[in-house]
């Protein structure tokens, strides 16, 4: 206690003292003295708890140019520490935007631009009004679009201070590279906006905006753009002479000696922390999923051959909460055949214990994935060792290859010639070749395994809608799914890495249950808070999971004697013998009240129909739900051709059903879309 309390308490006491003789007793001198006494503290906790809020402010609030306060995520320092001038931002939800910054990061190098990748969420990005200090530097954006035109998850909170704040970003250079997919409507959105907001903030484009598109070739679209950044980076900073290319590894590794590390210091699968996976501690998240048990893992088709999952994980303890439209996050495991050949082609012992480590000081990821590990490991939980290879990768993988003929192949198709363009279109694109594909097939080649592990982006959670609601099933979560497998036109079968582990892992009777690594992303899909609001749905195949849980909540609602809206199903599959998922469910519901089922089966008699024709038919009851009714529309499924074919009938339903223009269709569209009325749940 402070030597004010202290007097404080003293005076209470001597002006207890003093009018002890008239007007109080000893019980009341005493409680009197408590109370001052109690008064004091309070008073002097507050000031301590004000001190520290005040603290808590000065680190956080904005701060003008001149007195930021340099922290221990501040990016400026550690450029100004390291002699560089290049920071490469990154909005990512899959890898390929963090894969994107980190190239150009390493390019920088050759052109006298030393640089650095850096997660906006992990950065006080408030320092963007410093970085101008710094002489000739360059602030790039890689940022991804997510959903419904959002910024990616790492990307959010800076995505709303530029939104939100007014910030004088005047003397910032800057370029943005957008990742998107054409089939979604939102396309690139996010990097259009930021693109946009900030040149309005007072900052320079160095470069025009570069869009890639996913849905074609992302890679092309990359390379094209940064081929021409970068001699206008040069322009801008009169950088005169650009270096030769330098193949320069990232990362050190370090082999440890059997006896260095206790087997509790190795990783085997965990996300972030050593132990999660053993040990397990909520909350769960990306970098902490929670071990859900398997309790149920059966077969919805009933003939043909494909195969679709029904799959219902236990999350009784796990504390996680999801609501009807949600989706959940699986990690999957490699198959195990595909690590076994990757480690025989690179000649590895697959069970030795490796670290890899950032050769770049400065620089906030100290290891690619969770390290030291086993090259099993890795191979399994770690890379994504099914993905296409990206040109820089077969740029790299050019270098270990003997045969001169391997070597010129390799380095044709990382080049931007158009030779080389449709090379790489043909040979890996079209072809579905993966690392394991290409090293069988460019005999050669014989890159070590620490390499390819350096090389291969980071293995990436699944996300499912969710096809249960929590009034049923609180305590599980269903996912339904189709097992992926094809025939490439190299003779080769390739299969989808989660629902092929899914596949493989059902509960057998006197066997401990299969587990597996997820979480709860949360979704904007949701059903209107009012129950009696119509809602109209279309969701052909697997596009069904999600609208299995909204009818779940409303048929719970009607049972508990809630007044429940119409409920109008578009399902469509390719057989009603074979692939009708669920049908004893929704046949049910139908018979409950619970739905109306409008049910296409493409090949079941000689012309094709799908669930377009059958709601291009209902135009009046579309115009109805949506134009006078106050409805919700909702769409999940294929968003390249079903998505858009869906949308444009939605269209001219407005045009011919509503009386409008074109342009007067289009903008009632798109508020309904802002109110949510709209929803889309789709991809490509």
């Amino acid at each position: 206690m402070s030597d004010n309390a202290q007097d404080a308490l003293k005076e209470a006491a001597a002006t207890a003292a003093v009018v002890s003789g008239s007007l109080f007793s000893t019980f009341d001198i005493i409680m009197l003295v408590l109370l001052l006494a109690a008064t004091v503290w309070w008073l002097y906790s507050s000031r301590k708890e004000n001190k520290k809020d005040e603290i808590l402010l000065s680190k956080y609030s904005i701060q003008p140019a001149g007195s930021i306060q340099i922290t221990e995520n501040s990016f400026i320092k550690k450029l100004q520490t390291s002699g560089r001038s290049l920071v490469v931002f990154y909005g990512s939800q899959t890898g390929t935007g963090e894969e994107f910054a980190g190239r150009l990061a390493k390019e920088g190098i050759r052109y006298k631009m030393k640089g650095m990748v850096a997660d906006p969420e992990e950065c006080d990005m408030e320092e963007l009004i410093k970085l101008p200090d710094i002489p000739n530097s360059l602030a790039v954006f890689c940022m991804a679009t997510y959903g419904e035109g959002d910024p990616t998850d790492n990307a959010m909170e800076f995505y709303e201070w530029l939104k939100n704040g007014d910030p004088d970003l005047t003397g910032l250079n800057y370029a943005v590279f957008g990742l998107g997919n054409k089939t979604y409507e939102h396309y690139n959105a996010v990097a259009i906006y930021l693109d946009k907001r900030l040149e309005e903030l007072g900052a320079t484009r160095v470069y025009e905006l570069g869009l890639g598109d996913d849905d074609a070739n992302i890679e092309d679209d990359f390379i094209t753009w940064k081929d021409k950044f970068w001699p206008a980076v040069c322009e801008k900073f009169d950088i005169k002479n650009a270096g030769e290319e330098e193949l320069t590894r990232q990362f050190h590794l370090v082999i440890h000696k059997p006896e260095e590390l206790a087997p509790n210091q190795i990783f085997t699968g965990e996300i972030a922390r050593l132990h999660s996976l053993q040990v397990q501690k909520p909350p769960y998240d990306a970098k902490n999923p929670f071990l859900a048990q398997i309790k149920v893992n059966r077969e919805l088709h009933k003939g043909g051959d494909r195969s679709c999952l029904h799959v219902e994980l236990d999350i009784s303890d796990s504390k996680m909460r999801y609501e009807a439209g949600d989706h959940v996050a699986i990690y999957p495991i490699n198959d195990r055949d595909l690590v076994e050949r990757l480690g025989v082609l690179t000649g590895a012992n697959l069970d030795e214990i490796f670290s890899l480590i950032n050769t770049d000081q400065e620089s906030s990821k100290k290891h690619p994935f969770p390290c030291p590990t086993s090259y099993r490991t890795a191979l399994s939980h770690y890379l994504e060792i099914t993905a296409l290879p990206r040109t820089h990768i077969l740029r790299e993988l050019a270098e270990y290859c003997s045969d001169e003929e391997d070597k010129k192949r390799l380095l044709l198709m990382s080049t931007n010639s158009q030779e080389g363009k449709s090379l790489y279109h043909s040979f890996v694109v079209d072809a579905c070749r993966n690392i394991v594909h290409i090293l069988e097939d460019l005999k050669s080649c014989k890159p070590p395994i620490d390499h390819i592990c350096e090389l291969l982006p980071r293995l990436q959670p699944r996300y499912y809608s969710i096809s249960s609601s929590p009034k049923l099933h609180p305590e599980t979560v269903h996912i339904t799914a189709v097992v992926v497998e094809y025939k490439t036109s190299t003779g080769r079968t390739n299969k989808g890495v989660a629902t092929t582990w899914l596949a493989k892992h059902k509960p057998e009777p006197g066997k401990p249950l299969p587990r597996v690594p997820v979480y709860i992303r949360k979704s904007q899909f949701r059903l209107p808070l009012q129950t009696q609001t119509p809602i109209l749905m279309v969701g052909p195949g697997t596009g069904l999971a999600p609208f299995r849980g909204f009818l779940q909540e409303r048929a719970h609602a009607r049972t508990n004697g809630k007044d429940v809206g119409p409920n109008i199903l578009y399902f469509g599959c390719r057989h009603r013998s074979q692939d009708y998922i669920y049908q004893e469910e929704l046949e049910e519901y139908e018979r409950n009240g619970d739905v109306k089922l409008n049910v296409a089966f493409s090949r079941d008699q000689a012309q094709k129909v799908y669930v377009t024709h059958l709601l291009e038919k209902n135009m009046d009851e579309l115009w109805d739900v949506i134009g006078n009714r106050n409805g919700h529309f909702y769409i999940c499924g294929d968003a390249k051709n079903m998505a858009v074919d869906v949308r444009n009938i939605v269209l001219k339903a407005i045009q011919e059903k509503g009386g409008r223009t074109e342009a007067e269709a289009l903008q009632f569209l798109k508020k309904l879309e802002s109110m949510k009325k709209y929803s889309s749940d789709v991809w490509s």
